[in-house]
Order: C-alpha cells, then structure tokens, then sequence
C-alpha cells in the first residue's frame, strides 16, 4: 500500500481523495499510511482549506520507488512468460 501511494505521489503532490481515486482503498487505511509516511520523513504536506496534500520530501525516495517497481514488473512479466 504504502508503494502504491509514493509510486503516486512520484506525479506529483496529491490529496487523499485523489490518492483514492487511483488506489483502491478505505479512507482510513489510507490516511493511516499517509501518517506513517508522514511521520518517518518521507512524505511532506500542506494544508489548504479543509484540504491536506501530500508530497515526496527526497528525491532518492522516488528513485527507489521507481527501481522497486521496475523490478516488480520484470518479476510479473517472468512469473507470466513461464505460465504460458
């Protein structure tokens, strides 16, 4: 989840409801990993109006996020290659 929300984020700085739009999830699990992120540095946010929007603090987390994914795609598009 909490890969899925900085892979997100890496477009750019999000609000919840928009986070929500792209990733299937409750309201409160959502907020609750955004706090975690939050709280552990990764993730900055502002306030504006009633709404509160996310961004990626590091530049390298986002390079990590993009390695991790590349990777994960490789893995997918193996496992897929072998079962065919």
């Amino acid at each position: 989840m909490r890969l899925k929300i900085i892979s997100s984020l890496c477009q750019g700085e999000k609000n919840v409801s928009q986070l929500l739009k792209e990733i299937k999830t409750t309201q409160p699990n959502m907020s609750q990993h955004l706090n975690s992120l939050y709280q552990s540095g990764v993730l900055g946010k502002r306030r504006d109006g009633v709404q509160i929007y996310y961004r990626i603090l590091n530049d390298r987390v986002v390079t990590l996020c993009r390695a991790v994914c590349a990777q994960i795609a490789i893995q997918v598009d193996l496992d897929q290659s072998t079962k065919i």
